[in-house]
């Protein structure tokens, strides 16, 4: 491999939206920068996302940018989603590590540094080690997220996981700094099992170790929202770079026609927005479950007659995929019903959305792009959480921000109606206190001077250090 003074950064996300997101997003302002960059997808998301990108206009504001993907082990006609995510899983660890490492040893030019997702440790650790190639950890999740996995052992060390009398309102008190926020049922999904040997709970428990070896520690939040927690992590990673919100920091640096045009898993119907355009200042809540998580058929009932009851004006996205079951609704009948008091769409331009005067509060599942993405824009949560870091970003919402309501475990008519109306009318005024404040402050953390700006600066810095 050819040695080069141009930083060559090589990225490797785990294979989902919420991954790819972010990870893309740095991936571009390093090469706004002067990094050369490979993004590596698998071979199936390499594929969704050609097909949504048109590569002249990417090209023309990304030189040097290229793509490469690796398998990750399913046949191509098998559903990537939550429902078999332990057999992709399986699947990419027998596949990803040797393709990773005969990608990197078949580029013309030596990757100055991998920036690995703090899931997919186990493809990039050991090869990047094995070769000399410095390796930093992406993890994108919240910095509370990060922090509670690192506890995953201790947990089940003293009895708390598995869950040991189905107490899901129990404290949790062995996690520093969350001792009076933490119940059971506020883990992260992976905690929902029924034996320590879980396969799925262990993947999570190596790969968190695992991402220690990292020469460091990139986090998509700020300083001003996670400080105390991020001083912690401190202890185990010898530099962390803070550089969110991502999304917001892309947009203050790269011109607004150029991050316009992002690329992304699935095709944004910007149809909403001339809807929006219609409706008055902050009347409408704004739903979206992100890119993994189903409903079923019942639990879509239980949210369309919630929004409906409300009396508010919802814009709902309603992806092909959302609703599972063989009771399953149509999303066309779904939006034939709905006209008089919503909209509905397959997949929404969301930042826009969010950032849309018409809209007044978030119905999210709490993954951590929406979460921060709301946040960001100065708009209220309800949140219901299914998977993963899910659960501990609701908690961090209505006990600790303070940003909005948690409503995980629950899914009833009523509770909807109740929390739409509380959001948009009853309860604004308080909520609307900490949703401004942090607001404000992560506006703040993007600008010149900023904690995240600064954060992105000393990034670069480090990363040039690094080219011989």
């Amino acid at each position: 491999m050819e040695q080069t003074n141009v930083p060559q950064v090589m990225f490797l996300p785990f294979p989902a939206q919420g991954h790819i997101k972010p990870m893309m997003k740095l991936a571009e302002l390093l090469n706004q920068a002067g990094s050369h960059v490979t993004f590596v997808n698998t071979d199936h998301n390499h594929d969704r996302l050609m097909s949504h990108t048109n590569l002249t206009s990417f090209h023309d504001r990304s030189p040097n940018f290229l793509f490469r993907s690796i398998p990750d082990g399913l046949r191509p006609d098998k559903a990537r989603s939550v429902s078999n995510i332990r057999e992709l899983l399986d699947t990419l660890q027998t596949v990803a590590r040797p393709a990773f490492r005969q990608l990197l040893i078949s580029t013309s030019v030596r990757p100055t540094c991998i920036i690995a997702d703090g899931i997919m440790s186990f493809a990039a650790i050991d090869v990047a080690e094995e070769l000399g190639i410095p390796v930093i950890t992406f993890r994108t999740y919240s910095a509370s997220c990060t922090w509670t996995n690192f506890h995953l052992s201790k947990l089940i060390e003293i009895g708390e996981v598995p869950f040991p009398d189905g107490n899901l309102d129990k404290s949790i008190t062995c996690i520093p700094g969350y001792e009076n926020v933490l119940r059971s049922r506020d883990l992260p999904s992976i905690c929902r099992v029924e034996k320590a040997e879980d396969p799925l709970l262990n993947f999570y428990i190596r790969e968190t170790s695992t991402m220690t070896r990292a020469s460091a520690l990139i986090l998509n939040t700020f300083h001003e929202l996670e400080a105390p927690v991020i001083s912690i992590l401190n202890s185990i990673f010898t530099k962390i770079y803070t550089i969110g919100p991502l999304h917001a920091l892309y947009k203050s640096r790269i011109s607004q026609s150029d991050s316009s045009n992002c690329i992304g898993l699935w095709k944004e119907d910007k149809s909403c927005m001339t809807w929006l355009d219609s409706q008055p200042l902050r009347s409408v809540i704004y739903v979206s479950f992100g890119s993994l998580v189903n409903l079923t058929h019942l639990q879509a009932l239980e949210f369309w007659y919630g929004l409906v009851n409300s009396g508010k004006q919802f814009l709902w996205v309603v992806r092909t995929d959302l609703i599972v079951g063989e009771s399953g609704i149509d999303p066309m009948e779904l939006e034939m019903v709905t006209k008089e008091r919503g909209f509905i769409v397959s997949w929404a331009p969301q930042e826009e959305v969010l950032a849309h005067p018409a809209v007044g509060g978030f119905l999210t599942h709490s993954g951590w792009n929406s979460t921060l993405e709301s946040i960001n824009a100065g708009v209220p949560m309800i949140c219901w959480p299914q998977i993963a870091d899910q659960q501990v970003n609701s908690r961090c919402v209505s006990e600790v921000w303070k940003t909005g309501f948690d409503m995980k475990d629950t899914c009833d008519r009523s509770t909807v109606e109740k929390l739409v109306r509380d959001l948009i009318d009853s309860k604004r005024e308080d909520i609307m206190k900490s949703t401004d404040k942090f607001a404000r402050l992560a506006d703040n953390s993007v600008k010149q001077g900023g904690s995240s700006y600064s954060n992105l600066e000393k990034l670069f810095e480090d990363i040039r250090s690094m080219s011989p």
